[in-house]
């Protein structure tokens, strides 16, 4: 049976980065998989009035893509994303085909912001809306409680995190 995770948490938790390490650990152990980041199954411009966030595409991306990688023979998915809401969390596993597991990733407040400061040092409009985003985001989460489980990253290497990730998980 295919199964899959699905790390949420808000820009700059270390989603796509623990995602990326998760795969490793499964690469590791010889079992197929696909890391799916969902940032990149929404990008398309001009977002449709009334969809802000893309979710439209993204879902359906997400239903295609995963077809594809469990025909291909993964047996795990890891998902990287922010999923602020049940519906999103009921939507996304739909649209994905396989039991998810949630993981909120959480990490202190300065070091989301210091790791923002790193990634759009060139970009200062980007900086803004994403410093902005992250607090708003972060009580977003907190308060949908959509996870089953809650890691945080901020004293722990990236394996590190990805090793509690599947521990928790039981991948």
């Amino acid at each position: 049976m295919t199964r899959g995770l699905l790390l949420n948490g808000t820009v700059g938790a270390g989603k796509t980065s623990v995602a990326a390490a998760v795969g490793d650990l499964l690469r590791e152990r010889d079992e197929p998989h696909a890391v799916l980041d969902l940032d990149a199954l929404r990008q398309a411009w001009p977002s449709p009035p009334g969809d802000r966030f893309n979710t439209t595409i993204l879902l359906a991306n997400l239903r295609a893509v995963s077809a594809n990688v469990r025909a291909a023979g993964a047996r795990t998915l890891v998902l990287a994303g922010v999923v602020e809401t049940a519906a999103d969390r009921e939507a996304l596993t739909r649209a994905a085909g396989v039991p998810l597991t949630f993981v909120r990733l959480t990490a202190d407040p300065d070091l989301v912001r210091a790791r923002l400061r790193s990634r759009h040092r060139d970009d200062p409009d980007g900086l803004r809306w994403h410093l902005a985003r992250s607090s708003e985001l972060a009580d977003l989460l907190a308060a949908a409680a959509v996870e089953d489980h809650v890691v945080d990253t901020t004293a722990a290497s990236v394996p590190t995190v990805a090793a509690q990730v599947l521990a928790l998980t039981r991948h």
